[in-house]
């Protein structure tokens, strides 16, 4: 034996060696996407093809063992796991109907168009033709990642489509299940009860236990990032097994599982980033690449009968998919650009068309010439649809930006959040809201200061709090937020964060509620006093005792005439912000006139989030509410002087005191100036209902 024979056995084809395999995966994941960009070829087919390459039927570097065919399954399921949690709730509740209908029409003009075409034109007969024709009606989430990457997921297009995809592709993985049901033993009573039966403790299990199994993990395992992330996973994987069980395909289960913790995890969370990062980098990938591996070009190489069949049924998949979309688009009023969107979304075939395909070749109902062109239709649309959707979600993201930012605001440009911090150990709950409330477009970083008091030992305090503050910078960019620690010494604290508010020209204060008593609402100390009165900034002042995803509902407190006051605008925003990243519905308790301004904004710029009204008669007292641990208590208070400024705002923070220790709760102080905002717009024609505030003195106090 050679020195070298063992060296070259490790390479002998197909590789065997579960490292080198594994490496050869992400050099190929790395290097694919990089080298097909200056072809403006989406990194997606770049994956499809690589796996074509090295594929069994390809240069034979690979063949589809368990290691890959498991990495495979988790990619998929992965894929339907992020359009659940990345699915817009209220603009999906909102526009619901728009779901329905497209899912109907991407399910019945693929198979109303591909059963004549099999039947008449390939000469299949009636099974074989029904059970390709269905095939032609599901769609793999292939190109989900492309519209990810754009920003462009919460469109309602998306929306429509992700909803569509669920009922379509749980209408033929139905039709499915019957059909093995009918090959094992035929459809008896005793099998339809059992599926239905079986898929009642599936939606029973995956909408009411695993929400209550995520809501008890995030309280009693809150800042354990690790093991949330950990809990997540197996909760989507466990759901997709029950999915399973009960007789339909495992990606119905990942996507329920998404729908169901969606709430739990804010799109702007470190956690969500955590789970789309490894989705994106190595699991999502890894199925892309098996799709290509299950290509053979070589079929098309064996007769004119392979290539017929492979051209007509991709034809035809398309053709369906086209004619879905245009039904979309004339039924409920899109766009040519998200028209072209739902197409690319919805036009590519993988799983869910194998799993068709595979069972019912299986049974004998499709012969092999079906089997070969599905696997090159698997390509072509795959190919297809990254190309449109790429194009469509590039126009998609001009036309909103053309049409929502005509020019550079000036509002994008003051977004600027300056978090004071006295406790460290109180810093990562306020930072984290920090993080839902800074806006998407903003470019600035968030501002987290320590003021040292100006002593003999301010050098060595100072050295102190920016090692303290480290951390918190990796945790921020964990959410690709660039946070930035500023440490100042000052005479004392209220000084330093006044100082420090206008040097970085601060839109918005977040601080932690004050815990010492004081003369002033047996609640506020002087420093809390202080900043509050010597400046014109809207002030936040938060109490955050359990994990923020655990909100259900807002509880909103406004006092009349709060909409008369400047900055009545900006942290409505911030409201309807916290309100979608939570996916909590809004409790608004003020006065007609505030509530009518307050619901114009929400109609206008709300997209779909849900809100009611509740008149509060006596301000005195929050004894009429009814305030549940799982509420986020907002009220809306007002500085001395201002328009919606009265004596009875006084006792406020002390009414909000006795429930700061079970609950989430926030007392807001409006700007006392007008900030540029989106809603000037609304505010220009609303005047009659929201007048302008005289004109108020930036030092009240």
């Amino acid at each position: 034996m050679g020195p070298f024979d063992h060296l070259l056995r490790e390479f002998e084809l197909p590789l065997e060696n579960p490292v080198l395999v594994f490496s050869l995966m992400l050099f190929i994941i790395l290097l694919a996407p990089i080298l097909l960009r200056k072809a403006r070829i989406p990194g997606i087919i770049g994956l499809i093809l690589s796996g074509v390459v090295i594929g069994p039927n390809g240069l034979g570097f690979l063949e589809k063992n368990a290691a890959i065919g498991l990495f495979s399954t988790v990619g998929l399921l992965y894929i339907m796991f992020i359009a659940g949690i990345e699915l817009d709730l209220f603009e999906f509740k909102k526009n619901r109907h728009q779901s329905i209908g497209f899912g109907f029409f991407t399910f019945f003009f693929p198979l109303a168009l591909g059963f004549p075409v099999c039947y008449y034109l390939l000469g299949y007969g009636t099974a074989a033709s029904f059970l390709t024709a269905s095939m032609f009606s599901t769609h793999t989430l292939v190109a989900y990642p492309i519209v990810a990457k754009f920003g462009v997921s919460k469109d309602r297009a998306v929306a429509a489509t992700v909803g569509g995809t669920i009922l379509t592709d749980t209408a033929v993985l139905f039709i499915l299940a019957v059909v093995v049901g009918s090959s094992e033993g035929g459809l008896s009573p005793a099998f339809w009860a059992r599926l239905l039966l079986s898929l009642a403790v599936f939606s029973f299990i995956v909408f009411w236990a695993v929400p209550w199994v995520a809501r008890w993990f995030f309280v009693h395992l809150e800042g354990d990032q690790a093991s949330l992330f950990v809990l997540v996973l197996s909760l989507v994987f466990f759901s997709a097994f029950l999915a399973e069980l009960a007789g339909v395909e495992a990606i119905i289960g990942a996507f329920m599982a998404g729908l169901a913790l969606n709430r739990f995890i804010p799109h702007s969370s470190a956690l969500m980033n955590r789970l789309e990062f490894v989705g994106h980098a190595i699991f999502i990938p890894f199925f892309l690449i098996s799709v290509g591996m299950l290509v053979d070009v070589g079929i098309l190489l064996e007769g004119k009968t392979a290539i017929i069949v492979a051209l007509v049924l991709s034809s035809a998949a398309l053709a369906g998919k086209w004619i879905a979309a245009l039904a979309a688009q004339l039924a409920f009023k899109f766009s040519r650009n998200q028209r072209q969107l739902i197409f690319g979304l919805s036009s590519s075939h993988a799983a869910a068309t194998l799993a068709v395909i595979l069972v019912g070749f299986d049974a004998g109902i499709i012969d092999e010439h079906i089997l070969n062109g599905t696997i090159i239709l698997i390509l072509i649309t795959c190919l297809a649809a990254s190309f449109v959707t790429e194009n469509a979600a590039m126009r998609l993201v001009r036309e909103q930006e053309s049409e929502a930012f005509p020019e550079a605001g000036p509002w994008v440009q003051e977004e600027n959040i300056l978090v004071p911090i006295a406790k460290f150990d109180n810093l990562e709950p306020l930072l984290d809201l920090a993080i839902l409330l800074k806006t998407y477009q903003a470019p600035f970083a968030i501002h987290v200061l320590s003021v040292v008091k100006y002593d003999g030992n301010a050098e060595a305090n100072m050295l102190k709090a920016r090692r303290k503050l480290a951390p918190f910078v990796s945790h921020a960019a964990e959410t690709e937020t660039r946070l930035n620690p500023i440490v100042t010494f000052d005479l004392n604290a209220a000084d330093g964060i006044i100082r420090i508010s206008r040097e970085i020209m601060a839109s918005l204060i977040v601080m932690g509620w004050p815990r010492k008593e004081t003369f002033i609402d047996k609640i506020f100390g002087q420093t809390t006093e202080t900043i509050i009165n010597s400046t014109d900034k809207a002030v936040f002042l938060c109490n955050i005792r359990k994990p923020l995803n655990t909100v259900q509902t807002i509880r909103l407190m406004c006092p009349p005439s709060a909409e008369l006051e400047p900055g009545f605008h900006h942290w409505l925003d911030k409201v309807m912000l916290l309100a979608r990243e939570l996916s909590a519905g809004v409790k608004v308790y003020s006065d007609e006139a505030a509530f009518a301004a307050i619901a114009s904004c929400f109609r206008k710029t709300g997209a779909g989030l849900s809100f009611t009204f509740s008149e509060l008669p006596d301000w005195a007292s929050f004894s009429s509410v009814e305030i549940k641990r799982e509420d986020f208590l907002i009220v809306v208070s007002a500085r001395e002087g201002a328009v919606s400024f009265s004596n009875v705002l006084r006792g406020v923070p002390a009414q909000m005191g006795r429930h700061a220790a079970k609950i989430i709760c926030m007392l807001i102080f409006p700007s006392v100036r007008a900030n540029v905002s989106p809603f000037d717009e609304y505010r220009n024609a609303n005047s009659g209902l929201v007048a302008e505030a005289p004109d108020i003195p930036k030092d009240i106090g």
